[in-house]
């Protein structure tokens, strides 16, 4: 079965629109499609308690939990703010990802 066609992908810079996290911007670390999740990298920390394993200590260990993928918009650096994206094909043939208000190309 094929992945689900998600608006974002690994290495994009987001903008958080709702939660906890509103307006912070990171980097998409991990994308969870069969959940429609992505990890961003400094967003949406929790504290996990873990029991000690092997040469592991337990303890309080902070990392970063899913948001939802409609909760995130890609961030323009030229625009300077989030925006949304649409499909185009540029001249060689290959379909790439732009921002809709300024035309800027999110797939290099």
């Amino acid at each position: 079965m094929l992945g689900k066609n998600l608006h974002v992908k690994k290495g994009d810079t987001v903008v958080v629109v709702t939660g906890k996290d509103k307006n912070k911007t990171g980097k998409i670390i991990q994308i969870l499609s069969k959940k429609d999740g992505v990890i961003v990298e400094g967003l949406n920390i929790v504290k996990r308690h873990t029991r000690a394993r092997g040469n592991e200590a337990g303890g309080i260990v902070e990392k970063e939990a899913p948001l939802h993928v409609s909760n995130v918009m890609v961030y323009c650096g030229k625009c300077k703010k989030p925006v949304r994206t649409r499909t185009s094909v540029l001249e060689d043939g290959k379909k790439a990802r732009v921002c809709v208000k300024c035309g800027e190309s999110f797939d290099k």
